[in-house]
C-alpha cells in the first residue's frame, strides 16, 4: 500500500472522528438545555391533575405483539393493565406463537374467542380470531391472534387495525410501563397547538436486576451483569442525549419499537409499519415523515426525558449477537428503501440533517471502524505507523466518550432519580470504562454481520429472544414480607450467578 494512501487515510479518521466529537459536544448541550426546560416547566401532579379532570383527554390503545413469550407474558400483561389513565385498551397480539403464549393468556385472562369485524386498513398476515375476557376486571384486554408474519412491523400492523383509539402505543410485551406513563405522552400532544403531534418518544430502560411486584417495579438498580449494563448506559445516553437532541431541531430519526406513541390515522393513512421490516422504528418514522412533508402539514415529533418503559435486554452473546444483527440488518433496510429522502431538500431537516448524519456516523460508522482496524495492523507490519498521533486521536476519543457517559448518567440522576439508592448510578462508571474495549467492537461485529445478512439472505425472520423472566417479591409469592436487606442479598446472589456464568 502507498505512502500516500496511508496519510489520506490518517487525515480521513482524523477528520471522522473529530466530526462525532463536536456533533456529541453539541448534542449534550443542547440536551442539557431542553431537560432542564422540562423538569422546570412540567410537573407530573400538574399534568396528571389536568388530564385526569379533562373530559377531552384521548384514549390510548397500547399494542404489544408476542412471539413465544410464555415466560413473562403473564406477569407483563398484568402490569399493562394496572396503568393510571382514564381511557386505554391492552391489544395482545399472538403473532403465531409456537409455545403456551396464547394458551396462558387464556387461561390466566378468562378470555374467550368473541365474533368481530376485523377490518384490515392495512396488510397482515391473515387475522384467525379475537379474544375477550368474561372477567370484568379485565375488560380492557383484546388479544388478536394470527398467522406469523415473520416481523414485529407484521404484528404491530395487526394491532393497529384494531385499536379503537385516536393513538396507539407500540411496545414489547416483555416491557413493564411506568403505571403514569401515558400522562407524559398524551401532554406532549395537547400541549402543541400549532403543530401536529403525530409520534412521541419517551426514555426506556433495562429492567435486568429489578424486582417486580404486583406488576410494577418495587426495586429498581443496574442490571447485574456486564452486558445488559453496557445496554442501559447506551440507552441512557440514546434517549436522553441522542432523541433529545434530535427531538429539539426537529429530525427525530425514530421512535424506539420498544416503547412509542402515534398518530393512529396517520399511521393507517401511510399504510403503517412495512410488513418484512427488521426496523419497524425508523421506518414507521419515514413514512410519516415523509407523509407529512408531501401534504405541507406542520408536525412535530417530542421525546421525554422521564423513563416511561423498562425492559429485558439480552443478557446472553448469543441473544445480544441475534438482535444487533436483526438491527444492523433493519438499518442497511431503511436507506436501501428511503434513500431517496438522503440530501433531499423537499424532506427538510429530516432529509438534509438526520437521515445524512445517520448514513456516514451510523451506517457507514462499522464499515470505517472495520477498515482502520485493517489498516492499522497494515501499518504495524510495515512498521509505517505514527505512534503519537495514534495514542493522540485513540487517548481523546477515549476520554471525550467518559465525559459524555459521565454526563449522560448525571442528566438521568437530576431527570428523576430511577434508582432506588443513588449509589446505583456509580456502578455504571464500570461500562463507561469498559465500552470501549468490550462492548463497542461487539456492535460493530454484530451490525457488520446484519449488513452482510440484508445482502446475501433473502427470507428473515423476526426471531425469538429468550426470557428469564423478573425477580419477585417473597410476599407475592409466599405470602410473607421482604425486607430491603433481603432484596439486596437476591440481587447480589443474582449478580455472582451471572459473574459465574460466562456471556
Amino acid at each position: 500500500m502507498n505512502n500516500w494512501l496511508f496519510t489520506f487515510f490518517n487525515y480521513f479518521m482524523i477528520l471522522y472522528s473529530a466530526g462525532l466529537i463536536l456533533s456529541y459536544l453539541l448534542m449534550t448541550i443542547t440536551s442539557f438545555v431542553q431537560i432542564y426546560r422540562r423538569k422546570k416547566y412540567h410537573s407530573a401532579e400538574y399534568i396528571k391533575r389536568i388530564l385526569l379532570n379533562s373530559p377531552t383527554t384521548p384514549g390510548i390503545s397500547i399494542v404489544a405483539p408476542a412471539y413465544n413469550e410464555e415466560t413473562t407474558v403473564v406477569d407483563n400483561v398484568r402490569s399493562l393493565l394496572d396503568m393510571d389513565y382514564p381511557t386505554f385498551e391492552i391489544i395482545i397480539v399472538n403473532d403465531g406463537s409456537k409455545d403456551k403464549t396464547l394458551e396462558k393468556l387464556i387461561e390466566n385472562f378468562e378470555l374467550v374467542e368473541v365474533p368481530y369485524n376485523y377490518i384490515e386498513h392495512i396488510k397482515t398476515k391473515p387475522f384467525r380470531r379475537l379474544f375477550k375476557s368474561t372477567n370484568e376486571k379485565y375488560k380492557r384486554l383484546v388479544v388478536v391472534d394470527k398467522e406469523n408474519g415473520g416481523t414485529k412491523a407484521d404484528a404491530s400492523n395487526a394491532g393497529v387495525n384494531v385499536a379503537q383509539y385516536p393513538y396507539f402505543v407500540c411496545t414489547d410485551v416483555d416491557c413493564i410501563l411506568n403505571p403514569q406513563g401515558l400522562y407524559y405522552l398524551i401532554w406532549d400532544v395537547l400541549s402543541s397547538p400549532e403543530k401536529r403531534v403525530i409520534a412521541v418518544s419517551a426514555s426506556m430502560r433495562m429492567a435486568n436486576g429489578c424486582t417486580l411486584q404486583n406488576g410494577r417495579l418495587s426495586y429498581r438498580r443496574p442490571p447485574g451483569s456486564l452486558l445488559p449494563m453496557f445496554q442501559e448506559l447506551e440507552y441512557m445516553r440514546s434517549f436522553l442525549i441522542g432523541k433529545t437532541w434530535w427531538a429539539a431541531i426537529g429530525g427525530m430519526p425514530n421512535v424506539s419499537g420498544g416503547f412509542g406513541l402515534f398518530d393512529t390515522d396517520i399511521a393507517i393513512r401511510v399504510g403503517g409499519y412495512h410488513g418484512q421490516s427488521m426496523a419497524e422504528d425508523m421506518d414507521m418514522i419515514a413514512r410519516m415523515t415523509a407523509y407529512m412533508y408531501h401534504t405541507k402539514t406542520p408536525y412535530k415529533i417530542t421525546q421525554i426525558p422521564q423513563t416511561v418503559c423498562w425492559t429485558e435486554g439480552p443478557s446472553t452473546l448469543t441473544i445480544f449477537n441475534r438482535q444487533r444483527t436483526r438491527w444492523g440488518r433493519g438499518l442497511f433496510q431503511v436507506f436501501h428503501l428511503y434513500w431517496d429522502i438522503v440530501f433531499n431538500r423537499r424532506y427538510g431537516v429530516y432529509g438534509m440533517v438526520t437521515l445524512p448524519y445517520l448514513f456516514i456516523f451510523e451506517f457507514l460508522g462499522p464499515i470505517v471502524e472495520a477498515v482502520g482496524f485493517i489498516v492499522l495492523i497494515c501499518l504495524i507490519v510495515s512498521n509505517a505507523i505514527n505512534w503519537t498521533t495514534f495514542w493522540l486521536l485513540l487517548i481523546t476519543v477515549y476520554m471525550f466518550m467518559m465525559v459524555v457517559n459521565t454526563m449522560c448518567i448525571n442528566y438521568d440522576n437530576y431527570v428523576e432519580r430511577v434508582y432506588t439508592h443513588r449509589r446505583w448510578y456509580a456502578f455504571l462508571l464500570i461500562p463507561a470504562m469498559l465500552e470501549a474495549v468490550i462492548y463497542h467492537p461487539l456492535t460493530v461485529i454484530f451490525a457488520l454481520k446484519g449488513y452482510w445478512s440484508y445482502i446475501t439472505t433473502g427470507d428473515f425472520k423476526w426471531g425469538e429472544m429468550k426470557r428469564k423472566g423478573f425477580k419477585k417479591e417473597a410476599s407475592e409469592a409466599t405470602n410473607q414480607n421482604n425486607t430491603e436487606d433481603d432484596i439486596l442479598e437476591e440481587n447480589a446472589e443474582t449478580t455472582a450467578q451471572n459473574t459465574n456464568n460466562p456471556q
